[in-house]
C-alpha cells in the first residue's frame, strides 16, 4: 500500500515552532502590547493590561523565589478559574517550577493521591468551591507540604493568605528573578496534568514548555488570533482546554483573556460575550447547548463573535450548525486531542467548508504526524477504522514517576496511542468513531456510538444524546440511548424507535431509552460513559 492510500498524514511545516520558554513568550508579548488589555476576570471585577499583568506576575514569581521554590519543584494549584490561577501559571513557569493542576472537584482521597504522587512542596488553594470546603479537607489530610497559600482573604490558622505574597516578593530583587529565568530551557517540565482514568489511579501527564507553549500557539494561529481579539474562556483552567488553548493561545498572540465566572454559567457567559464585545468563545458541546437553549439568549447582542473552538467531546453536527447560525461563530473550529498531547493534534481550519467542520475533526496540526493502525500495529488503508496515533512536539515527556504506564502509551518510535477509533479520508481529514472501549459489538455487528448519536440529533425533540452498550446474554451487548430533550419538547421510547425504522439498520436501534436532564460528566464537561453504564445496568436489573 503506497503512502497516498494509507492512513498517515503529516501536518504543514510552514509554521516554525517557538524555541522559547513560557516566560520568554509572555515577556515578548508584554513588550509588544504593553497597554493592550490582557485579562478580564468579571467575577472578581479585575482588569489588567499586559504591563500590569507582567508587574503582578513578576512580583509573585519573586515571592515564590522567597519561599524557596527551586527549578523542578512542584507547586500544586487547587482552585476554580480566577486571576490568581493565571498569575500562578506564568509565575511558576518563569521559575522552572512545575505547576500541578488539581481538579476542583477532587475530594480528600483523590487530593491526597495527587499531592503525594507528584511530590508537591507548596499548594495554592481556594477556600471553598461548589460546596467543597478545601480548607477543611486539607486540615483533615494534613499533607506533607512546606506550606499552603490560600486565596481566601481570611483563611484558618496554618494557611498563608495570598495577600502576604506581595510583601515577600518585595524582598527578592528583579535581578534574582531574571537570573533564574535565564537559566531555564524550553524542554524542561513545566506542568503535570492528571488524566481522569475510569479505572485505577489518575496518571500525571508531564508536559514541557515546548509541548504546551507551541500547542497554544498553533491553536491560536489556526483561529487567526490577534491583539484585536477578545476570547471568552468559560472552560476550566486546570484542564488543557483552559490553560493551554485558552491562556497560552492568547499569550502567544496578545489576545485578551476573559473569564466570565469561576465555573461555567451560561447566563454569565452570554453576558461576558455581549458586554466585552468578544470575538471568540471556547466550550464543550454541553456548554454550547446550554447557551443556545438559554431562555434569555435573545436579550444579548452576540454579533461580535467570529470564531472559537468546540472540543473536549464529540461535537454533534446539529449543535455545530446552530453555533454557526445562532451565535454568529462563522469561523468556529473543531479541535481534537488529549492531555498527553498538549492537547490538540487535529483541528479544522478557517478554509474548511461547513461539511468538513461538522463531520470531521480536521487534519493533522502543523509540525505533527498522525496515523491510524489496526490491532497488530499496521497502518490501515484510507477510509478504514483503526486506532488513532499522534507523534511530534506535542507528545508529553511521560507520566510522572510512572515509566511502565509511559511505555504502554508511547511506543519506541515516539507514537502516542490515543485509544480512539478513527478513519482518515483521501484528503487527510479524520473522523472519530468513538473510544476503542466504547465501541458496541451487538450480535457480531460493530456499532459506533458517534454514528447513532449524530442520527438522533436529527430528531426535532432531541437536544443531546449519549449512546452506550451494556452486556446482554443473547447478543453480547445491547444498545442504550440516554436522551436530553429541548425545553418544551416531548417524545417517548416508542416514538424514537419508530424514528429509527427505515432510517438506520435494525441492529443499531437502541433497545432501551433513558430520558434525563443531565449526563454524568467531569468538571471539564466530558461525558462519563462508564457511570452511564453502571446506572443503566442497575436500573434495568431492578426493573426485571
Amino acid at each position: 500500500m503506497d503512502q497516498l492510500h494509507q492512513s498517515y498524514s503529516r501536518g504543514s511545516q510552514d509554521k516554525a515552532l517557538l524555541a522559547m520558554t513560557i516566560g520568554q513568550a509572555f515577556d515578548r508579548t508584554v513588550a509588544q502590547f504593553p497597554d493592550g488589555e490582557a485579562l478580564v476576570v468579571r467575577h472578581q471585577s479585575r482588569r489588567y493590561t499586559w504591563r500590569q499583568l507582567a508587574d503582578t506576575v513578576d512580583l509573585h514569581a519573586r515571592a515564590f523565589l522567597a519561599l524557596g521554590l527551586q527549578t523542578g519543584d512542584r507547586l500544586g494549584i487547587w482552585a476554580p478559574n480566577c486571576a490568581e490561577w493565571l498569575i500562578s501559571q506564568i509565575a511558576s513557569a518563569k521559575l522552572g517550577v512545575i505547576l500541578v493542576n488539581i481538579n476542583p472537584a477532587y475530594r480528600t482521597s483523590e487530593l491526597d493521591y495527587v499531592l503525594k504522587q507528584s511530590g508537591c512542596q507548596w499548594l495554592v488553594c481556594a477556600g471553598a468551591f461548589k460546596g467543597s470546603d478545601y480548607h477543611g479537607m486539607l486540615q483533615e489530610l494534613q499533607p506533607d507540604l512546606r506550606g499552603i497559600i490560600s486565596l481566601d482573604p481570611s483563611p484558618p490558622a496554618g494557611f498563608m493568605p495570598w495577600s502576604t505574597l506581595a510583601a515577600l516578593g518585595a524582598e527578592v530583587t528583579p535581578e534574582q528573578l531574571h537570573q533564574r529565568q535565564a537559566s531555564l530551557h524550553f524542554d524542561q517540565a513545566v506542568n503535570i496534568q492528571y488524566t481522569s482514568g475510569t479505572t485505577g489511579f489518575p496518571k500525571g501527564a508531564t508536559l514541557s514548555h515546548h509541548n504546551i507553549l507551541n500547542n497554544g500557539y498553533m491553536v491560536g494561529e489556526s483561529l487567526g488570533l490577534t491583539a484585536q481579539d477578545r476570547l471568552v474562556i468559560p472552560v476550566p483552567l486546570y484542564h488543557c482546554f483552559g490553560m493551554v488553548m485558552g491562556n497560552l493561545g492568547c499569550i502567544t498572540h496578545g489576545t485578551a483573556m476573559i473569564y466570565p465566572n469561576d465555573g461555567f454559567d451560561p447566563l454569565l457567559t452570554l453576558s461576558a460575550v455581549a458586554e466585552e464585545r468578544a470575538t471568540g468563545l471556547y466550550g464543550v458541546p454541553t456548554m454550547f447547548i446550554a447557551l443556545l437553549d438559554h431562555p434569555r439568549r435573545g436579550e444579548f447582542e452576540l454579533s461580535s463573535l467570529r470564531t472559537g473552538i468546540m472540543a473536549g467531546a464529540t461535537c454533534p453536527i446539529e449543535v455545530m450548525r446552530r453555533v454557526i447560525s445562532e451565535l454568529h461563530m462563522g469561523e468556529v473550529q473543531i479541535a481534537y486531542g488529549m492531555t498527553e498531547t498538549s492537547p490538540v493534534s487535529l483541528q479544522t481550519g478557517p478554509q474548511d467548508d461547513l461539511e468538513r467542520r461538522v463531520t470531521t475533526v480536521g487534519r493533522t496540526q502543523p509540525q505533527l504526524e498522525t496515523k491510524i493502525i489496526d490491532i497488530d500495529g499496521n497502518t490501515v488503508a484510507r477510509g478504514e477504522i483503526g486506532e488513532l496515533c499522534t507523534r511530534g512536539y506535542s507528545v508529553m515527556l511521560g507520566y510522572w514517576s510512572n515509566p511502565e504506564a509511559t511505555r504502554e502509551a508511547i511506543d519506541e518510535a515516539g507514537w502516542m496511542r490515543t485509544g480512539d477509533l478513527a478513519s482518515m479520508d483521501e484528503h487527510g481529514y479524520v473522523r472519530i468513531a468513538g473510544r476503542n472501549k466504547d465501541m458496541i459489538i451487538r450480535g457480531g455487528e460493530n456499532v459506533y456510538p458517534r454514528e447513532l448519536e449524530e442520527f438522533f440529533f436529527t430528531h426535532p425533540a432531541v437536544a443531546d444524546v449519549q449512546v452506550i452498550g451494556i452486556p446482554d446474554a443473547r447478543y453480547g451487548e445491547e444498545i442504550v440511548a440516554w436522551i436530553k430533550l429541548h425545553p418544551g419538547h416531548a417524545t417517548d421510547e416508542l416514538d424514537l424507535q419508530g424514528w429509527c425504522k427505515g432510517r438506520i439498520a435494525h441492529f443499531k436501534t437502541p433497545k432501551h431509552f433513558k430520558f434525563v436532564d443531565e449526563f454524568p460528566m467531569t468538571v471539564t464537561g466530558k461525558i462519563q460513559k462508564f457511570r452511564m453504564r453502571e446506572i443503566s445496568l442497575q436500573e434495568l436489573s431492578t426493573e426485571r
